[in-house]
């Protein structure tokens, strides 16, 4: 027969065994914290409208009555989906080339001020987001902006663009510069090199950022509600707000927790997906 060890007290095996035990701890621990709002969400919105404020684990008996309620045209809320799909779309997008070409340059080209550049990049997302919307709100009022696409879009592009440069920048400084003289002696422009080598190599880089960007744009609010005040330009999260109720004067939270799944479940689902992507652009440069 095999002896199985005898693990003494005191001894580096136990310690190393505990420390593994209190490490997952921890991990449940965080992870019950992070998850717990988001499973009572979902409870909620399969409870009928009258059970709404019971506290048991499970909805019993299990009603879509507030998934039906949310898409009553009343509610507007299949338009708002499309008003944040395009927002979070557009921003992506822009933000995507805007960052892109300003990260390269950030990591490849030598000029004065680079780093100071970089650094103040960085400091403008530092301001808060509420303290830009009054300046915001004035500029956009004598420009006849408000209640238009382009009045969340800029807003968030000026909180996206810090960080998708920051990322990019880093991760284009731990490409190899010696794979673009490569491509270059063998006939390639700098242009071509770029568009061919260095954005494929770069794409978990890209990826990472697309997501985070996309869902800061979709969840975004304070602007949302600032800029827009007519019903068919409003983006899923202020009408989530603006819900009524199934009765039109009831407590609204079956229908918002309905609503709340339907905006939120998509985006977890693509996050699960992808993460190893996210992780790999995340983790960018951290080892050499």
């Amino acid at each position: 027969m095999t002896a199985f060890p005898v693990l003494r007290a005191g001894s580096p095996a136990t310690r190393r065994t505990w420390r593994r035990r209190l490490l997952y701890a921890g991990v449940a621990v965080v992870v019950c914290y992070c998850l717990v709002p988001f499973y009572w969400m979902i409870v909620s919105a399969f409870r009928r409208p009258q059970d709404q404020f019971g506290n048991g684990p499970l909805p019993a008996p299990v009603s879509v009555k507030n998934f039906s309620a949310v898409f009553q045209p009343d509610n507007g809320f299949g338009r708002s989906l499309l008003n944040s799909l395009i927002v979070a779309g557009t921003t992506t997008a822009l933000t995507l080339i805007v960052g892109i070409f300003t990260a390269y340059a950030l990591a490849r080209l030598d000029f004065r001020f680079k780093n100071a550049a970089l650094g103040l990049i960085i400091a403008t997302s530092m301001f808060p987001g509420i303290s830009q919307l009054v300046p915001l709100l004035k500029l956009f009022t004598d420009i006849s902006w408000i209640n238009t696409y382009q009045a969340m879009v800029v807003p968030n592009l000026g909180f996206a663009l810090p960080l998708a440069v920051w990322n990019l920048t880093v991760f284009f400084r731990q490409l190899p510069f010696e794979l673009e003289q490569a491509a270059m002696v063998d006939g390639c422009s700098r242009g071509m090199a770029f568009r061919k080598i260095i954005i494929p190599l770069a794409a978990p880089g890209v990826f990472t950022t697309a997501i985070i960007t996309f869902i800061a744009a979709w969840n975004e609010f304070l602007i949302a509600l600032t800029m827009v005040n007519k019903k068919e330009m409003q983006t899923a999260t202020v009408t989530i707000s603006k819900f009524t109720g199934t009765a039109g004067f009831d407590q609204p939270f079956g229908t918002q927790m309905a609503a709340g799944v339907i905006v939120t479940v998509p985006l977890v689902v693509v996050v699960l997906i992808f993460q190893r992507r996210i992780i790999a652009g995340l983790t960018a440069g951290g080892v050499k």
